[in-house]
């Protein structure tokens, strides 16, 4: 009745008022960076006891509050059992005063586990190796083609990790060496041997997860006998749409990529996807893409 009772043009006036109104609730939604927790639940017969795994990526060395308070107030919240770090921790343009604040207040908490990401090998070697000398420091394990079986809550897990595949030579920085290979006629140095060696390692009926920077070789790793496969890497396509695009564009997989983002399986393995914490370090603005961190309950 209210609506019928007003003249034409006020009605025009209404009607561009709900839909101005409508447009910035969208864009604030849209544009929403505020840090949520993501999580899984990944059943296996090889663990009884639950084991939580927080899986951290693609950083970049961007800011969550004073002394990186936010991050790790949502990281103890969650109480994990460990800390898996994906790459890109580090930026090769930013400062890395803010990874090395995180770095500080969570290492001597939980057991860190570390590999490297393509931004981490755009460094020069003295700030490359810089990085990796912090991270020993402070007890995190840099896994490069390496595997350790830890017990937790009685559990045995073998936890794995590869280079990026950007992996150069860097001396000082000492990795399994096997042979260059290529793929899609781009070098992997080392890639294939890593995996081929942690695979050979990690044969011992233990759950296996790999920790690895890229999702876009999912059917790689499927090949292999790994229980769960964590990366980052994508950005979670930085553009979304929610519940009809995943992702806009993702490094390494063009427009529309496949793996964005979630949950992914193949036969008896599992692949999450982080859409990860770079916020200010980015070309363009995350839209319906909140940077996240994200936690695995095994069990």
């Amino acid at each position: 009745m209210f609506f019928k009772n007003l003249t034409k043009k006020n009605k025009i006036r209404l009607i561009v008022a709900g839909v101005a109104l409508v447009l910035i609730v969208l864009m604030i939604v849209a544009l929403d960076l505020r840090l949520k927790t993501v999580q899984y639940e990944i059943e296996s017969e090889k663990v009884e006891n639950k084991v939580r795994v927080a899986l951290v990526t693609d950083l970049h060395s961007c800011k969550y509050g004073k002394d990186q308070k936010k991050l790790v107030k949502a990281l103890e919240k969650q109480n994990p059992d460990l800390v898996l770090l994906g790459g890109d921790i580090f930026d090769d343009e930013l400062s890395p005063e803010n990874t090395k604040k995180f770095i500080s207040a969570i290492a001597d908490k939980y057991p860190c586990y570390y590999v490297t990401g393509n931004h981490e090998f755009m460094c020069s070697d003295e700030i490359f190796l810089s990085y990796m000398n912090f991270l020993e420091e402070k007890g995190v394990t840099i896994l490069k083609g390496s595997a350790e079986t830890i017990e937790i809550n009685g559990e045995k897990i073998n936890i794995c990790g590869i280079d990026d595949p950007t992996l150069r030579n860097v001396e000082g920085y000492n990795y399994f060496a096997g042979d260059k290979r290529t793929v899609d006629g781009k070098g992997d140095y080392d890639w294939y041997g890593q995996l081929d060696l942690i695979d050979e390692i990690a044969q011992n009926g233990n759950y296996t997860l790999l920790l690895s920077h890229r999702p876009e070789r999912f059917e790689k790793y499927a090949e292999y006998d790994f229980d769960l496969v964590l990366c980052g890497h994508a950005h979670g396509g930085q553009f979304r749409i929610p519940l009809l695009m995943n992702g806009l564009y993702a490094p390494n997989q063009g427009f529309f990529p496949e793996y964005a983002g979630g949950r992914y399986d193949s036969g008896d393995m599992t692949m999450i996807v982080s859409r990860g914490l770079a916020i200010e370090c980015t070309f363009l603005p995350r839209i319906f893409n909140r940077p996240e961190l994200v936690i695995i309950d095994i069990e």
